[in-house]
């Protein structure tokens, strides 16, 4: 396997809060180069020191950055999607740049060469037992019963290959009939509720914080022949807009929230409001290790348990409102 490696840069104070959320997106592995650590080192008083190496000496002055290492293959496509959404979000919030730049930059690849080349891993493929989902830019052959969905996530998260997104798809399938009111929270390139129309659902709102994304979605909606008169595509915060949450409204069948931990934890008391009486709620993007604790929240917000999968370290819950 071949990896990638990816320099995050951020300043001193936004080292904690970068690696919390990145361990959020799987991601168990990174390391750290910061000024401030190595001037501390050298202001050591203990220390004897007769020589320090001038590569060492060059961090006294140096940028803060976080590295990780991503495999060259569909997880990683997704990772460095979920990664640039996360800084988007961050550095629209930093409004006083205490957290530095909050720019990506690839080693190994070029930017422009990677924004193309990444294609290759996403190939056409079955979910659950009802879809077959396949890139915008290749034939497939559909198995008899299955419905394309056909998707180009551009620059947002969302082609299926996912684990957050394949047991999320996995664990809607059932839950979407012919009357299905769905509505999905952060619906990056707009394959969870586009899915839920394409099973059946006859109505659907989707909503991402990013604008980029909530355009993207629109498009892929287009792609797959919606009538634009049965869904909804909005940019916004439900934390910070009560005029969204209001212009959402109530009444859904089914919530998908494929999103990460704190935020779907956030968002919990919420979603009852959204849902009418024994309606579901599927939550998903969330780290195995993270699993209990974002669940007995949600349950606490008025939820029981029906249905969950995991897999390799992701992990979506099936809801329903009691």
């Amino acid at each position: 396997m071949t990896w990638m490696k990816v320099d995050i840069f951020t300043a001193t104070a936004g080292i904690d809060m970068l690696t919390s959320n990145l361990m959020d997106l799987g991601i168990r592995g990174f390391s750290i180069k910061d000024a401030a650590d190595f001037n501390e080192f050298l202001e050591n008083k203990d220390g004897k020191w007769d020589y320090i190496d001038e590569d060492l000496m060059g961090l006294s002055n140096c940028e803060t950055c976080i590295t990780v290492y991503l495999p060259e293959d569909s997880q990683g496509v997704e990772t460095l999607h979920m990664i640039r959404e996360l800084l988007s979000k961050l550095k629209s919030e930093d409004t006083e740049n205490i957290y530095g730049r909050l720019e990506v930059e690839l080693s190994g690849i070029r930017e422009e060469d990677w924004a193309n080349n990444w294609k290759q891993y996403f190939k056409p493929f079955c979910v659950g037992k009802k879809l077959y989902i396949k890139p915008s830019w290749e034939e497939g052959n559909c198995p008899q019963g299955r419905s394309i969905l056909e998707i180009d996530p551009a620059s947002s998260f969302g082609t299926g290959q996912h684990h957050t997104t394949r047991l999320c798809l996995e664990l809607m399938e059932s839950e979407i009939d012919k009357g299905t009111k769905l509505l999905d929270l952060g619906c990056g390139s707009g394959i969870l509720f586009i899915g839920g129309m394409l099973l059946g659902a006859e109505k659907a709102f989707a909503v991402d914080i990013e604008e980029n994304a909530s355009r993207i979605a629109c498009e892929n909606a287009e792609k797959n022949n919606l009538d634009k008169n049965k869904y909804t595509v909005k940019c916004g915060n439900i934390l910070m807009d009560e005029a969204l949450v209001k212009e959402i409204g109530t009444g859904y069948d089914v919530i998908c929230a494929n999103i990460v931990a704190d935020v779907l934890k956030a968002m919990s008391p919420i979603f009852p409001k959204f849902l009418k009486d024994n309606g579901i709620i599927i939550i998903s993007g969330i780290i195995s290790e993270r699993k209990d604790e974002v669940v007995e929240t949600v349950k606490a917000n008025g939820f029981e348990v029906i249905g969950a999968r995991e897999k390799e370290g992701w992990a979506a819950v099936k809801l329903r409102k009691v």
